[in-house]
């Protein structure tokens, strides 16, 4: 059971349905069935094949690398598939911790805020080299998932922890889109936008990568440690000047992207000859499986689209208006993946962008002339707060806001929709950490 509150949200059959539906999809990229699916191993001819790619390691070792939300699960399920004895050695940072493997450490390190254990982690990542003389026939195995840019956090030099925090909440409030905080965070990092690759060269880095992007751009999930880098110091500082952020970020950041832009620091690497990539799971997955499902409880399902993005409440009203428009007519279940992109007050309250949007929906879907839920939620578990996923709504939830005296317009004024939610009762799905992410899905149910 994905859902630990699910009892206390089932107060309809349409909500029943709505869990159902939630649970498939986030069970089908749980990274142990994604693992399992992907990565096989002929522990006698020491070949590792990885979706049908086949990688000969007979003349070199295996290590671990990597970072996510998913990677701690990802590296567990490698160590079963490999066996202990084939790991020379490994460390992995992720958000929720865990106990060491066998040949595996897992570190628990800060996200989405960087943290000083994630600093020493990835130091200890890197002194691999060194300590067992990594060369051209090893295989790097780099364990990628959401998350990954918090969790590997290595500042260039001139740039310290604190720089790096500073900037990283600016970025997470200002309302830059994923790709647009990467491009900054590649710039101020030694491992991010495939430096990771270039330091472990000569060795083969091979990368499974559980992707929580819209449009699953390898460069921007985890900022691409083991992936040639497009973007410039010229582009992360025009995000910091679009989004007005040269004044407010540290000076420590903008003096060093300043320096970059005029040459005088080392440009991401453009070209790598040692990485190899592997998508092994994505949102698509999850709204495929959550498709099925629907078929399965004889309900007929739209996909609309696993890249949504833009703003939370303008997405969110414009995809009301087109429900209410008949757009989707015929259809009971329209299934939507991605990640919006809320721009908080300086004084925001409690929640994150999908109990913001389900907020939103509770307004903008009054007038609906027949039974509607939305339910939104993001995959690992955690929007923006832990053990809190997101929130689920319905034609009875305005009524229940009303009786209980709450402005619902003013909590979403307030970015407060965990308090509303709160005070409501029956609206957050609570499932803890996944143990996986890509990125949100949002269910809407209709008549």
């Amino acid at each position: 059971m994905i859902i630990k509150n699910r009892e206390e949200l089932i107060t309809s059959g349409q909500r029943a349905r709505a869990i159902e539906l939630i649970e498939a999809g986030i069970s089908r990229v749980l990274p142990s069935n994604l693992m399992r699916t992907s990565v096989k191993y002929n522990r006698s001819r020491k070949r590792l094949s990885v979706s049908g790619q086949t990688y000969d390691i007979s003349k070199g070792r295996i290590f671990v690398v990597g970072g996510g939300k998913a990677s701690g699960t990802m590296a567990a399920e490698l160590e079963s598939i490999l066996g202990p004895e084939s790991i020379t050695a490994g460390i992995v940072n992720c958000k929720s911790g865990g106990d060491d493997l066998e040949r595996i450490k897992i570190v628990s390190a800060g996200h989405p805020v960087p943290d000083a254990v994630g600093v020493e982690s990835v130091k200890e990542m890197l002194s691999m080299k060194a300590r067992f003389s990594i060369g051209k026939g090893d295989l790097m195995i780099n364990l990628i998932s959401g998350g990954g840019s918090s969790l590997l956090p290595c500042p260039v030099n001139g740039v310290t922890l604190e720089d790096k925090q500073a900037i990283t909440q600016l970025l997470l409030r200002c309302g830059a889109d994923i790709g647009e905080i990467n491009t900054v965070r590649k710039h101020l990092s030694l491992i991010k936008g495939g430096g990771l690759a270039r330091f472990f060269a000569p060795a083969r880095v091979i990368s499974l990568i559980i992707s929580d992007v819209v449009g699953d751009d390898l460069d921007v999930i985890a900022s691409g440690p083991a992936v040639p880098d497009p973007s410039t110091y010229q582009n992360a500082f025009n995000v910091l000047q679009k989004y007005g952020l040269l004044e407010k970020a540290p000076q420590g950041v903008v003096d060093f992207i300043r320096r970059g832009c005029m040459g005088l620091e080392a440009e991401t690497p453009k070209r790598l000859r040692n990485y190899f990539n592997h998508l092994i799971g994505n949102n698509h997955m999850a709204l495929e499986a959550m498709a099925e499902k629907a078929r399965d409880l004889g309900i007929k399902p739209c996909i609309i689209t696993s890249e949504m993005s833009g703003d939370t409440a303008k997405y969110a009203c414009s995809l009301a208006a087109e429900v209410k428009e008949g757009r989707y007519k015929g259809f009971g279940a329209l299934l939507i993946g991605g990640e919006t992109t809320p721009t908080l007050p300086e004084r925001a309250g409690k929640g994150g962008r999908n109990q913001h949007y389900a907020a939103v929906s509770m307004l903008a879907m009054q007038g609906y002339p027949s039974p509607w839920l939305v339910a939104s939620a993001g995959t690992d578990g955690s929007d923006y707060m832990p053990d809190v996923a997101g929130a689920i709504v319905d034609d009875r939830s305005p009524a229940a806001a009303r009786v209980a005296d709450l402005d619902v317009a003013d909590y979403i004024g307030r970015f407060d929709s965990n308090t509303l939610f709160s005070r409501m009762g029956r609206s957050l799905i609570i499932t803890g950490p996944t143990g996986t992410n890509v990125s949100d899905v949002l269910v809407y149910l209709l008549g």
